[in-house]
């Protein structure tokens, strides 16, 4: 019988959340035109492909997609973009990098980075 620790009992993990795929296809996002069967409602919205026939806002009546005005593109998969998960990654690492190399130099070193920095800034040679 495994033992118990002193923080209480045991607390089952929690399930894990099913999330949307980021990366989905740009013909997975569309703008659409839907308009209510029985009432007089029209809009814009955004569907992704995956979604089922929606329900009229006002009359809970099925709606009917009357055109398709456009495709939705994540930012992150525009041309030029930087993609916003690679830089968090990355950015994880820089976050810490900084302080734990300060920590680690001595004073001496510390102080002939600081001069040699003073030096490339104001252009002073020795």
């Amino acid at each position: 019988m495994p033992s118990r620790s002193s923080k209480g009992p045991a607390v089952p993990p929690r399930p894990r959340r099913e999330r949307r795929k980021e990366t989905m296809s740009a013909d997975g996002i569309q703008v659409v035109m839907r308009r209510c069967t029985i009432c007089d409602w029209e809009a814009q919205l955004v569907e992704h492909g995956d979604e089922g026939d929606r329900l009229c806002p006002w009359c809970y009546g099925p709606t009917e997609r009357t055109s398709v005005l456009g495709l939705v593109v994540p930012e992150h998969l525009r041309p030029g973009q930087k993609n916003p998960y690679a830089a968090s990654l990355g950015r994880l690492g820089g976050l810490k990098g900084g302080r734990a190399r300060a920590a680690s130099l001595t004073a001496k070193r510390r102080r002939e980075i600081a001069q040699k920095a003073a030096r490339a800034r104001w252009g002073k040679k020795r």
